[in-house]
């Protein structure tokens, strides 16, 4: 639930069986209507945006919203049900984020790092991949999944291009979306769950780290490890093709996209500032107060102030339809939320813990990447941090694994479908930007192996990380 939807001022209205189950049946068809986006030949902000207006008038016509106005500090706020229910921070991150790499990539700063990069691989497609995929986590961990796989992405697709290795862009850009999450385990500040569960279960940034670290470089490798099987990108095979390709990559010139040194150097200079900036927002004190949306938008703005006369180009190529998918998929889970979907799932859930402590913790691991992939995973985080607090019967080992399960499960969830997060809708809609169109399904068929792979190898970690507790 968005933070303003937190200022309702009304108690929550009861919900009857009957009407939780209906809006169940709502959700589970939104989620077939993603799943056959191409039969149905319709973009996937129609398939949410129907689902959308559907559940609220669904939900106003049987007295399920919340009745009266937000209230902030005593004042009434007249805003809509469907205003309440966006997240407007995700979609401020995106749109602030789209316009800022667009515009500083007129400078070339993409091309320039990645054929700088291109050329410490030897245009290998598998250093290439390795080098990628890496940077993909560290920028996670420390902005944020959408930032991160906006700005890997744009250098991936500049740099197969370059290479005439565009075939291998669907490969690249779904591992580097996967990673997106991985990486989002590395810090207590690197995605909402992981703040909602360590400030419920006092966890502090160290500690976080400490434990989530090994796990984030032990699933990198095996990731990396089994695109390169799986997708077949290899290390070129013989001596010859290790040659030609670096020629090739020496014949590249970083420096061939900039048009005016200035801009490129204050590209440079802001491109730094911002993932600085995002870095530690929460840290220096005139950004603390701060969220991560404006800061996007704000260094979108001032780069667009280079371009004032001709932003119309830049507003144009905005992905309006990943923004209303967002926006529409948002209300649709807040509307879930009132009708108590959410809160059976949590019930079911609290089910699976009571089956005893490791294997009520593997199926708490489990169920929330379930729930996670078709679902908001920070209200369901929430919702599962109530519940593990109010459980003081747990004795604090096993709580402790409870807690790193919600965690885990939580951020890899996103990886079993391209609805999931934020970051694989992302990579999905680079892919379609570039020709190599993905649906719903053939995400799930790929993305699969790698999720689960992704989340045994956290089923056996947290068992240890249990037996290092106790």
């Amino acid at each position: 639930m968005t933070s303003l939807a937190l200022l309702l001022a009304s108690a929550e209205p009861e919900v009857g069986t009957g009407t939780t189950i209906l809006f169940g049946c709502l959700l589970l068809a939104m989620i077939a209507g993603l799943a056959l986006e191409e039969k149905l030949h319709a973009k996937k902000s129609v398939i949410t945006g129907v689902a959308a207006v559907v559940c609220l008038f669904l939900a106003v016509n049987l007295g399920i919203m919340p009745e009266g106005d937000p209230v902030l500090e005593g004042h009434k706020l007249h805003l809509p049900h469907w205003v309440v229910g966006i997240e407007w921070e995700v979609i401020a991150i995106i749109l602030g984020a789209s316009l800022f790499v667009d515009v500083t990539s007129k400078s070339g700063i993409f091309t320039w790092i990645a054929i700088k990069l291109t050329k410490k691989t030897g245009g290998d497609p598998l250093l290439l991949l390795i080098a990628y995929g890496v940077l993909t986590v560290l920028f996670s961990a420390f902005l944020n999944n959408v930032t991160a796989m906006i700005i890997v992405g744009s250098l991936t697709a500049v740099s197969l291009r370059r290479l005439d290795m565009s075939d291998k862009l669907l490969g690249f850009l779904l591992v580097e979306g996967l990673l997106t999450n991985v990486g989002g385990l590395l810090t207590l500040i690197s995605s909402v769950p992981n703040i909602i569960v360590g400030q419920t279960a006092k966890i502090t940034f160290m500690q976080f780290f400490l434990v989530a670290a090994p796990y984030v470089v032990v699933t990198t490798a095996a990731t990396l490890y089994m695109a390169k099987r799986i997708m077949g990108i290899h290390r070129l095979a013989t001596e010859e093709e290790r040659v030609a390709a670096k020629e090739k990559v020496s014949g590249f010139d970083e420096n061939d996209g900039i048009e005016a040194r200035w801009f490129f150097n204050l590209s440079v200079g802001m491109f730094v500032l911002f993932i600085v900036t995002l870095a530690t927002k929460d840290i220096l004190p005139f950004t603390k107060g701060l969220d991560m949306g404006f800061i996007a938008l704000a260094f979108g703005g001032v780069m667009l102030l280079i371009y004032k006369h001709e932003v119309d180009k830049f507003y144009a190529s905005v992905d309006w339809d990943l923004l209303a998918f967002f926006a529409t998929l948002f209300v649709v889970i807040y509307v879930m939320e009132h009708a108590q979907v959410l809160g059976k799932i949590g019930l079911l859930v609290a089910e699976l813990i009571a089956m005893g402590d490791k294997v009520g913790t593997l199926a708490l691991l489990w169920a929330a990447a379930g729930f996670s992939s078709v679902t908001d995973n920070i209200p369901l985080s929430a919702m599962l941090a109530k519940i593990l607090a109010a459980n003081p019967d747990v004795p604090a080992d096993y709580k402790a694994m409870q807690w790193w399960a919600v965690v885990f499960g939580s951020n890899l969830g996103g990886n079993l479908t391209p609805i999931g997060s934020a970051s694989t809708v992302v990579a999905v809609t680079i892919m379609a930007k570039h020709k190599v169109p993905l649906s719903f399904l053939g995400f799930v068929k790929r993305a699969a192996p790698f999720a689960i792979m992704q989340l045994v190898i956290a089923s056996v970690y947290i068992m240890i990380v249990g037996l290092i507790l106790n």
